[in-house]
């Protein structure tokens, strides 16, 4: 009889043991199954995509060139009504202009950013004989002078190519911390003087990728065409952006990361 009960209690204990080694097992390893993610998990395609700090969908920035100008409180009006911020690159000898300087002021204010164009913007002076980083930094001088902005990008006159080749000139725009901003929308508008209509048709053919960046200048015929490249980018489905130096991303034809 003894030797009965005292079998019966090991088989419990055996069962209860059992049970006891299945939950414990259960338990542990719902842990692993939480931590573990597939690689390709939302959250880690995200942080992917912003990695490069290009902004996301259809974004268009209008950047305009050389001003000031006589033009420029027209340009704000423009953009005013239609609450649209831009990218300027405004040249030296222009900023030097007293008369313009309200206009620049009023720029920021409206919540524009306004980089640099160069002093000169003579190609033999900046590339031949090295003066880009001085003419640059003298212009973002200028720029804080009239504003207090202390901005750091640029557009090389020309564009970056085939001016800014010489990898040691693009190492001295590194050490300055100058950022470079080229175009990816060549709208030729400064050599198509009474013929405003082929400044939209350029920006039409060639508006192709989710992220364009449109080269324009301060001139009459731009300023003409204006509120129809307004529209345009807003039928679309494009939305307007304004250059922020904390989201900055690489946009030269050196194809240079560090600029």
């Amino acid at each position: 009889m003894g030797s009965k009960k005292r079998a019966r209690r090991w088989g419990v204990l055996l069962v209860a043991a059992g049970l006891l080694f299945f939950v414990l097992s259960k338990v542990t390893a719902f842990p692993e199954k939480e931590v573990s993610k597939p690689s390709g998990a939302p959250a880690d395609t995200k942080a992917a995509a912003a990695a490069d700090g290009k902004p996301q969908g259809k974004v268009v920035y209008l950047t305009f060139d050389d001003g000031p100008s006589e033009w420029t409180g027209e340009f704000l009006d423009v953009l005013k009504q239609n609450n649209i911020k831009v990218t300027f690159f405004m040249q030296g000898s222009n900023l030097k202009r007293a008369n313009l300087q309200d206009q620049v002021r009023r720029a920021v204010r409206e919540g524009h950013y306004v980089g640099a164009h160069s002093m000169t913007h003579q190609y033999k002076k900046l590339y031949d004989e090295k003066q880009f980083v001085p003419e640059m930094k003298q212009t973002l001088s200028l720029i804080h002078q009239i504003t207090g902005e202390n901005p750091h990008l640029v557009r090389p006159p020309y564009g970056s190519a085939p001016g800014l080749n010489d990898k040691r000139l693009r190492d001295q725009i590194v050490q300055a911390e100058i950022k470079v901003w080229d175009w990816t929308i060549d709208s030729n508008d400064w050599n198509l003087k009474n013929r405003p209509r082929e400044i939209v048709d350029n920006i039409k053919k060639q508006t192709k990728a989710d992220l364009e960046v449109v080269l324009l200048h301060e001139k009459p015929q731009t300023l003409q065409v204006l509120p129809e490249i307004i529209d345009f980018y807003k039928q679309k489905g494009y939305q307007f952006a304004v250059y922020d130096e904390t989201k900055h991303f690489h946009l030269n034809f050196m194809k240079d990361h560090r600029l």
